[in-house]
């Protein structure tokens, strides 16, 4: 497929840099809560059983969202679709920024916000960069999708100062400043794009979403992307950025150490996503989504015997893990457009990212389920190093390049 844009390199890489900034300023809102959390429970007297089943269901009401954020990017474009997510964000982070009760909260995160990071999202990026290259595809998905991981060492950290400096208040203000000011330079900087006439065809009449849905899921291909980053859900979102830290504590690992190991891991994570962008154009990417997964399911063995170990056992572990973190991003991304098709594949990967939420929630519950059943940690490591080898086994089902005629 050849580039019709009139200023490709230019047009493309800007579609790079501000799903990279998006991404940034959207999961640093979601870091946030966890951040001022305490400060909440001595302000206003709520649990942290409050506040984390807010964050809860900002998660479902993100999942639910995923499928409708993908099929707008196939619809709408990625300018429009990038502009309402960022736009929905500035008002829920102002909601929170003035809130005095429960209610502004909810509205305020689980509502305007929850619906910007259900937009604001690596699967809305992926699609979006995807659609706007030809060549070196998977190294463009990896780094505009890196701002998930890699842009939260420039935001959080300003979130933090803000919060010592001047109040919590400020830092969701801010926040909200951010996201607005975001809305009008995508609006000038990027193309307000459409689907191309090789994507659609010239004689295409628009199908409907559920048309679109019934003929995805038709594919053999989307279920194994889909059950896979299910497992990858459960095995990132729902048992490491949920237990790693406590897991760390229950070790004997002091707090401050660890929260650096879990700095460093992030800091590699971005690493590890541009990394695998770059190998996706170049090796067979079926065999490179199993070898991620395997590897994952490695430093899960490595994780499981940290107990009785010194700490920098833990800095390894969150080397190697990072590695196989959101590496698996690109890759996915890839094999959806060329799978499934780059029509449908705003809509793919929506349902494939609310597959990854569902496994994140399943994940964040069962690890805090086993560990108060069994006082141990254990069978969440062992469970996830054989879901791991699961997943790495579904992408060896792949085939290298789709047979498939809507992919093609």
């Amino acid at each position: 497929m050849s580039d019709t844009h009139t200023h490709p390199s230019r047009q493309n890489w800007t579609v790079v840099a501000f799903g990279f900034l998006a991404l940034s300023l959207a999961f640093s809102s979601r870091a946030a809560l966890g951040l001022i959390m305490p400060v909440w429970q001595t302000e206003f007297g709520w649990t942290s059983s409050y506040i984390s089943s807010v964050g809860a269901a900002a998660l479902v009401v993100m999942a639910v969202v995923a499928p409708f954020a993908g099929r707008l990017v196939d619809r709408r474009g990625s300018q429009f679709t990038l502009n309402l997510g960022m736009g929905l964000l500035g008002i829920g982070c102002a909601v929170v920024a003035l809130m005095n009760n429960k209610l502004m909260f909810v509205i305020g995160f689980a509502g305007f916000s929850a619906v910007g990071f259900g937009i604001v999202a690596t699967h809305v990026v992926a699609t979006a960069v995807t659609r706007s290259f030809s060549e070196n595809q998977g190294l463009a998905t990896g780094i505009g999708t890196s701002g998930a991981t890699g842009g939260q060492f420039l935001i959080v950290p300003l979130i933090a100062a803000l919060l010592a400096f001047a109040s919590w208040r400020w830092s969701f203000a801010a926040l909200s400043l951010a996201s607005l000011a975001l809305v009008p330079c995508i609006r000038m900087s990027m193309r307000a794009d459409e689907p191309a006439e090789e994507e659609t065809g010239a004689n295409d009449v628009p199908s409907s979403m559920r048309q679109d849905f019934a003929m995805i899921v038709r594919q053999p291909a989307f279920h194994l992307l889909f059950w896979s980053f299910l497992i990858c859900g459960f095995t990132t979102t729902g048992v490491i950025e949920t237990h790693l830290l406590p897991f760390a504590a229950f070790c004997g690992f002091p707090p401050i150490p660890s929260a650096t190991a879990y700095g460093m891991l992030s800091l590699v994570n971005l690493i590890g996503m541009i990394a695998a962008g770059w190998l996706t154009d170049r090796v067979n990417r079926p065999v490179l989504l199993a070898s991620i997964y395997m590897l994952r399911a490695l430093t899960f063995i490595l994780l499981g015997s940290l107990p009785g170990t010194s700490i920098e056992m833990l800095f390894l572990f969150a080397v190697l893990f990072g590695t196989v973190d959101y590496s698996t991003v690109p890759v996915t991304a890839s094999l959806v457009a060329s799978h499934v098709g780059i029509k449908m594949m705003g809509l793919a990967m929506g349902l494939i990212s609310a597959g990854h939420a569902i496994g994140g929630a399943m994940g964040a519950f069962a690890g805090g389920y086993l560990f108060t059943a069994t006082k141990t940690y254990d069978l969440v490591w062992t469970g996830s190093v054989w879901l791991a080898v699961s997943a790495g086994v579904l992408a060896l089902f792949l085939k290298s390049q789709p047979t498939s005629r809507a992919a093609a």
